[in-house]
């Protein structure tokens, strides 16, 4: 049985880093089986992610211990991740499902490897879907009066499930500071793209009228500044003036789907940084 794990580390950038890393790791009797590092000149930072093998599962005390008096050394941003282990998510929805269902079919059908421990939502829409998938379902309403404790009670499902991941799959609820702060580096959102932008109801109806061209979608980590965390995956797609609004929000929502799954599987993989409010997405 292979024992593989991922190191991602970021640090100020100087000579030797790649050097050292390597060193210790040959040193532990590990493999490297892949590499990726970038160099960012404006910040001055260095960042890796490193993709090996140890010669056996009780070799990783000993390297955390000897990894992390070089960390110390280089004061690195660091973690060693065990690459076999499946992330488990939370998904959280609204009224529109095209997002919860492309994860659902998507983990169940071994493309995308996590587990999905509960779909959390504000209304029963999905709830017999999920369980098609024997995935627990939880009706949590909200509304101005119970916000507090509805939050708590997501709150208390992470902890309960052991929630690596919460996923906003057009969940039309905005999470409170308190809430974000909580899920700080572990909570992805997904929403359209616009040029212009179009806000409230009804976004794709807005873009029609003006003869949008371009519509597109935008994953990014939640903060508590709506819609502008770090982003992590983005695509858009041409559009003309022969389609309906219909016709957009199809399209919107393959678009939406793909670049939620693709932010997913980047995390889970341990392959984004943060760089500031930016990321690096090692592909």
């Amino acid at each position: 049985m292979r024992h593989d794990h991922i190191l991602a580390l970021s640090c100020p950038d100087r000579t030797g880093i790649v050097y050292r890393v390597s060193a210790l790791l040959f040193g532990e009797g590990c493999n490297i089986v892949d590499a990726q590092q970038y160099g960012d000149e404006e910040t001055g930072r260095f960042f890796l992610r490193v993709h090996f093998e140890l010669p056996a599962a009780d070799a990783l005390p000993a390297l955390l211990e000897r990894f992390g008096q070089l960390a110390g050394e280089f004061e690195m941003e660091w973690k060693i991740h065990d690459a076999r282990r499946r992330a488990r998510l939370l998904v959280l929805v609204s009224k529109q499902g095209h997002c919860l269902n492309d994860l659902l079919f998507r983990a169940h059908s071994g493309q995308l490897r996590v587990d999905i421990a509960a779909v959390a939502s504000n209304h029963t829409d999905y709830a017999a879907l999920s369980r098609s998938y024997g995935v627990p379902f939880h009706h949590v309403p909200v509304d101005a009066a119970n916000r507090d404790e509805q939050e708590q009670a997501l709150i208390d499902l992470i902890r309960r499930e052991r929630v690596d991941l919460v996923v906003l799959a057009r969940y039309m609820q905005i999470l409170s500071p308190r809430l974000c702060e909580a899920l700080a580096g572990r909570a992805i959102n997904i929403h359209h793209s616009f040029l212009p932008s179009f806000k409230g109801a009804q976004p794709y109806h807005q873009a029609h009228a003006r003869g949008v061209k371009i519509i597109g979608a935008t994953a990014h980590y939640v903060t508590p500044d709506l819609d502008e965390g770090p982003i992590i995956e983005q695509d858009i797609a041409r559009v003309d003036h022969a389609m309906t609004p219909r016709d957009l929000v199809r399209v919107g929502s393959d678009i939406e789907s793909q670049v939620l799954a693709r932010a997913v599987r980047r995390h889970v993989e341990h392959r984004i940084l943060l760089n500031g409010h930016k990321t690096v997405v090692f592909r």
